[in-house]
């Protein structure tokens, strides 16, 4: 076994043995700040009209919930939400659903917009985001803070990872996860030496250093981390009157630290659960668009149907889907699909696909591999094959997607892999 893996065994070794009391000591005292403000530009028209982490995921939650269930799941329940660009959506989803957090029991997930407190301008980077809310942060004394990006796909306990920060006596820690190589050049590579101290930083570099052993994997931030509240206010102040920083934490604050601070990475890997391993960053179409159709596969890497991990989210009272139509050419079905409440399949097909809630679909129309978000409609004998159709949708009478890339793309936008993508805004400007 290598430092790691010594320290992890005995850490859940010691969790056991105490009911985890060591780890529930530790998230007790941690605030989480959730960072959800950014613009999320290469979403295309999903994020025309909402911010990146609001976008809806899975056929019933929004991207946020997973980082949300997180921190309540792992005993963390001080949790702020930044926003910024386009939040409304965002605020009006965590309001409904996840107010239930007792405020009387320091218990929270406070919402706090971008208020230009430390000057004339609005957040200029997660770095500074973090910065113009210190005093909420003092106010509440944790111990820990704990940064989050509100934009990835994943369930993690956060608790073995303050834990681990602690045991490596760490100024910094970071969430690692093990990417393949090739695909390396989209992250921030970090590596490490046998201690999982971390040596270097590159921001998607054209040349990533291997991890030491796997050589067909780097190892990639996943903007998580771990720092002492005393800590992070000496380096936020610092970063604050740079004149050359860009104020971010993977480009400004994480790589000086390194040579004068005990950074080390926390590898999301070696966990219990094969769920855990699953991280996905669905920063593009394509991105979304892959994890969402993994749901709908036999046996799906991210498990929602954990009752140990649930995740929590904001659902519309609805009824249960519905299937009507029993007639040759006229069978409302649904095959290696996932359907959520709501919905009516009428005398249509519907073919390793995902539904949202209250999603309408007519007879004579077949949909295969394509996800329909909330609120769709989709008229008769209309041909849709993988497109992603965003929220209120309303596809007319004989309308085919996904047949013609020549077509598609003079109406539609259309991904390097050949998804479309399709909003209410393009199919108004059609009519």
């Amino acid at each position: 076994m290598n430092y790691f893996t010594d320290t992890i065994v005995g850490m859940r070794h010691a969790a056991r043995n105490t009911t985890g009391r060591y780890v529930s000591r530790l998230t007790s005292g941690t605030l989480a700040v959730v960072m959800a403000g950014g613009r999320g530009e290469r979403l295309k028209g999903l994020t025309q009209h909402r911010c990146k982490p609001a976008t809806p995921f899975g056929g019933k939650f929004r991207i946020i919930d997973f980082v949300l269930s997180n921190c309540v799941n792992s005993g963390i329940r001080q949790i702020a939400v930044l926003t910024q660009y386009k939040s409304q959506s965002l605020i009006q989803h965590i309001q409904r659903g996840w107010s239930y957090l007792r405020g009387e029991m320091g218990e929270f997930v406070e919402l706090i917009p971008a208020q230009q407190q430390t000057g004339a301008h609005w957040y200029r980077g997660t770095a500074d985001s973090v910065f113009q809310n210190l005093d909420f942060i003092r106010s509440h004394h944790p111990t820990h803070v704990l940064i989050l990006a509100g934009d990835h796909i994943y369930k993690m306990d956060y608790g073995p990872m303050i834990a681990y920060h602690e045991s490596c006596e760490a100024d910094i820690t970071v969430g690692v996860v093990d990417v393949p190589i090739e695909r390396a050049h989209e992250f921030g590579i970090m590596t490490t030496d046998d201690t999982n101290r971390v040596v270097k930083f590159a921001e998607k570099p054209n040349k990533p250093d291997p991890i030491d052993g796997h050589e067909n994997f780097a190892r990639a931030s996943m903007g998580i981390y771990v720092i002492a509240r005393e800590r992070l206010e000496k380096l936020l102040t610092d970063d604050s009157v740079n004149p050359d920083s860009n104020h971010d934490f993977g480009k400004n604050i994480i790589p000086p630290s390194i040579g004068r601070m005990r950074v080390f990475a926390y590898p999301f890997q070696d966990i219990e659960t094969r769920a855990q391993n699953y991280w996905r960053d669905v920063g593009n179409v394509d991105a979304l668009y892959e994890a969402n159709m993994e749901l709908v596969s036999l046996n799906p890497e991210l498990n929602i149907y954990d009752h140990q991990w649930p995740i929590w989210t904001y659902q519309a009272q609805q009824p249960p889907a519905k299937f009507v139509l029993d007639e040759e050419g006229r069978r409302g079905m649904a095959v290696n699909s996932m359907v959520a409440g709501g919905c009516i399949i009428s005398g249509a097909a519907v073919v390793q696909s995902l539904l949202s809630n209250d999603v309408r679909i007519e007879d004579g129309t077949r949909i295969d591999s394509s996800v329909l978000l909330p609120g769709v409609t989709i008229g008769r004998r209309c041909a849709i094959k993988r497109c992603i159709l965003d929220e209120n949708c309303v596809i007319p009478d004989g309308m085919q997607i996904g047949m013609d890339a020549v077509l598609d793309a003079k109406r539609f936008f259309v991904t390097k892999r050949g998804v479309v993508l399709v909003t209410p805004d393009m199919l108004r400007a059609l009519m």
